[in-house]
C-alpha cells in the first residue's frame, strides 16, 4: 500500500487525471474517506481524464450521476444512502460489468455488491486541513499495475 501526499485541490484532480488515464470499461475504484477529504474532487480528475466535459459534482441526493461523454461512460455512485439495504434495486452489477468505469463513494455500504477485484483509493488530512493524503490498496492483479505506474509517474520516471 502506497501513500502520497496532496496539498491542495489540484494536486488531487492531477492524480485523479493520472489513475484516470489506466482506467478501462468495467474498472471499478471504490473511494474510502470522511465527509469533504476529497472524494468528489479526485473523481473530477477521473472524469477529465476520460474526456468527460460535463461538470462532476456529489451524487449524494441521486446515487448515481452517469456521464456518457467521454471516451467511456462514467458511473460516479455514492452509496452512503444506501446503508439501509436497499441497494439491491439499482442494479450495481449492471455497472460493474458495463462498457464504463465506475467509481463509489462509501462503499462500505454495499461491500458485499463489491466485485472481487477493485482498486480501493483511501482518503484522509491532517488535524488542520491543511494537507490531504491518499492510499492506493489495489484488489486484484490487474489494479497492482496502478500502484507501479502512479509510483513511477510520481517519482518522474
Amino acid at each position: 500500500m502506497q501513500t502520497y501526499q496532496l496539498r491542495n485541490e489540484e494536486m488531487t484532480i492531477e492524480f485523479g487525471k493520472m489513475i484516470g488515464k489506466l482506467l478501462h470499461p468495467n474498472d471499478v475504484v471504490v473511494l474510502d474517506g470522511d465527509l469533504g477529504v476529497g472524494k468528489t474532487t479526485l473523481t473530477k480528475g477521473i472524469a477529465q481524464a476520460l474526456g468527460i466535459k460535463r461538470y462532476v459534482k456529489s451524487p449524494t441526493y441521486t446515487i448515481i450521476h452517469e456521464y456518457h461523454d467521454g471516451r467511456m461512460p462514467l458511473y460516479h455512485i455514492d452509496a452512503y444512502r444506501l446503508e439501509d439495504g436497499n441497494a439491491d434495486d439499482i442494479g450495481l452489477e449492471e455497472y460493474f460489468e458495463s462498457d464504463g468505469v465506475t467509481v463509489i463513494e462509501w462503499a462500505q455500504f454495499i461491500k458485499e455488491y463489491l466485485p472481487e477485484e477493485y482498486l480501493k483509493i483511501g482518503l484522509d488530512r491532517n488535524h488542520d486541513n491543511t494537507q490531504r493524503f491518499l492510499t492506493i490498496e489495489p484488489n486484484g492483479e490487474r489494479y497492482q499495475q496502478f500502484e507501479k505506474f502512479l509510483e513511477d509517474q510520481i517519482n518522474g520516471q
